[in-house]
């Protein structure tokens, strides 16, 4: 499946702002939870040897490192380990939904004819919260007027299709999904940069992997999609860039200024390099190997 812009994960899974987003943390439905999960991440997920991960398993197959009680048992250790790909997954509640929600608390291992169906609607449900992650963001943001009423309907869209059943979740077409929404945040976006003054480069779905950005002014600019990977923007100035999708694996983002940045998600923080002295949006915070 190619690569969408609103949809990018670290690894080979799924296989498939002028003005900063308000304070605080995201909202709790939209941050895992994986004490209420079935470790459905290290299960439904296939994953590739690589320097992401240590080694293959198809979809469906439990990962060896996953204990009774579905927690990871490297947790603590999946960078030195050679699991960067998993430290960086985020499947932004979709996990505790599936578990907790879809199939009522129903655990794949005690009920064995859950797994098949559970398996397959993860990725859904997964995709389905990330559209969430950045509607919520959007509707937040100032100077969306144009789109402020269409933004809350498809937030009120998807939201309902988190709450369907195993067939209906199994039966969303998220092509056509994420083409809507992808064309609505967009918009979304262009509004908002648009009130950044100056020039705004469009780097969409550009190849910038090892670029050297440092210092550079990429206030309102257009990342969406592009590639970022190990790209030197130690000091950049990214307040009001469009990151939704950029891959930031190995990007040094030293110094950098991404706060009031757009649709950026913890998972590209966790991908990238940092230091103290790089500002995020609030209630991303900073990933702890950047100390």
């Amino acid at each position: 499946m190619e690569r969408s812009e609103i949809h990018r994960l670290p690894g080979p899974q799924e296989t498939l702002a002028l003005t900063p987003v308000p304070p605080g943390p995201r909202p709790e439905h939209l941050q895992a939870d994986c004490a209420n999960c079935f470790g459905l991440c290290c299960v439904a997920l296939p994953f590739l040897a690589s320097p992401e991960f240590a080694f293959a398993k198809d979809a469906g197959e439990p990962c060896p490192n996953l204990r009774p009680d579905f927690r990871c048992g490297i947790h603590a250790g999946l960078r030195e380990r050679g699991f960067s790909g998993c430290s960086v997954y985020d499947c932004h509640g979709a996990g505790q939904k599936v578990s907790q929600v879809t199939f009522g608390g129903r655990d794949w291992r005690r009920e064995p004819g859950t797994a098949e169906r559970m398996f397959e609607v993860f990725p859904v449900m997964r995709q389905l919260h990330e559209l969430l992650l950045f509607l919520t963001e959007a509707v937040t943001l100032p100077g969306t007027g144009p789109q402020r009423g269409e933004l809350g309907r498809a937030l009120d869209d998807v939201t309902r299709l988190t709450h369907g059943s195993p067939d209906e979740l199994a039966a969303v077409d998220m092509r056509a999904l994420r083409d809507r929404v992808n064309g609505l945040l967009l918009r979304t976006s262009e509004t908002v940069r648009s009130r950044q003054p100056g020039p705004k480069k469009d780097h969409r779905g550009a190849d910038l992997t090892g670029a050297r950005l440092a210092g550079a002014d990429l206030r309102g600019a257009s990342l969406r999609g592009a590639r970022l990977i190990a790209a030197d923007l130690v000091g950049a100035d990214l307040r009001s860039a469009d990151l939704t999708g950029a891959d930031l694996r190995d990007a040094d983002l030293s110094g950098a200024d991404l706060s009031g940045s757009l649709f950026l998600t913890r998972s590209q923080l966790d991908a990238a390099k940092g230091s103290p002295a790089t500002r995020v949006p609030d209630g991303l915070g900073r990933p702890a190997h950047w100390r």
